[in-house]
């Protein structure tokens, strides 16, 4: 998806930092970090609260105005800003929630990554191998894949784009997951 010209906007009045720029992004995309932050927790069975929720905003937000907005500037327009920012938030919230779990035995730790159905998209080192992955799934699999996990995107949302019903897109995702577990299994053992 390309960049749209409301995202092209409010970009580059962030990265020319003119007046209430960088309120008008957090506004934008607040809801998009608050619903990275609550799946990443739900998926990992880590319980939030609201101030956890909202160290964890925070420290997405830092990371995109670190380094003079490093973040940003690094944007290609490759995807939608909406795709980027939904890359990044989720890779802070994880650092984040793992360091905040580090007293956890380790054996636990892994009964939780084994019992996380989501934990192969989580666990990607990067952009680069989801797409590799997302390439040998076909039609509607590969949409929601990318919708759900890389966009943030409901059931419904996903149901409308790939025309299903809401219900049949949650056991469409868990065979398209099982599929790229398979194979990245298959991959992990032959590198």
């Amino acid at each position: 998806m390309a960049l749209s010209e409301i995202d092209r906007n409010l970009l580059e009045r962030c990265l020319t930092r003119k007046p209430r720029a960088w309120e008008d992004f957090v506004d934008r995309f607040m809801g998009l970090v608050v619903h990275v932050i609550n799946h990443t927790g739900q998926c990992r069975s880590i319980n939030l609260t609201a101030a956890d929720r909202e160290d964890l905003a925070a420290e997405v937000f830092l990371a995109i105005i670190q380094n003079e907005m490093a973040v940003l500037r690094h944007f290609r327009g490759k995807s939608s800003l909406a795709t980027y920012l939904t890359v990044i938030a989720r890779r802070v919230v994880v650092r984040k929630l793992v360091e905040g779990r580090a007293a956890i035995p380790l054996g636990d730790m892994v009964a939780h990554a084994e019992a996380d159905d989501d934990n192969l998209v989580h666990r990607l080192e990067n952009r680069d191998e989801v797409g590799r992955l997302l390439g040998q799934l076909q039609g509607a699999e590969a949409t929601a894949v990318r919708m759900y996990h890389l966009e943030g995107k409901s059931y419904q949302e996903i149901g409308i784009a790939v025309g299903m019903p809401e219900n049949s897109v949650g056991p469409m995702l868990s065979r398209a997951r099982a599929k790229l577990r398979q194979r990245a299994g298959v991959d992990g053992a032959t590198r």
